[in-house]
């Protein structure tokens, strides 16, 4: 694999990290729940970015594809709860 794919890869996981850190303080600063269910999306998001990172990069005799998939499913359907949740309670 090359360096430049590599690079990416790791920026990639860096960005949802910080992204996910920045919703968890404004979530504590302002206590807005919609922040919370975006920083557990992010949260997920990271994780499956840092298995991408681990199955193209690090491990290469066993496959991590059904866990990163369950990891973005489940990111994306906690973002999804989150909306639908704070739409009720609105």
């Amino acid at each position: 694999m090359s360096g430049a794919k590599a690079a990416i890869y790791i920026l990639c996981l860096l960005a949802s990290a910080g992204c996910a850190a920045l919703l968890v303080r404004s979530y504590r600063q302002t206590g807005t729940r919609l922040l919370l269910w975006a920083a557990g999306c992010f949260i997920l998001l990271a994780l499956n970015n840092l298995l991408v990172v681990l199955d193209l990069l690090v491990i290469h005799s066993v496959d991590l594809l059904a866990y990163r998939r369950l990891t973005s499913i489940a990111a994306v359907c906690v973002l999804i709860f989150g909306f639908i949740w704070e739409t009720d309670e609105s």
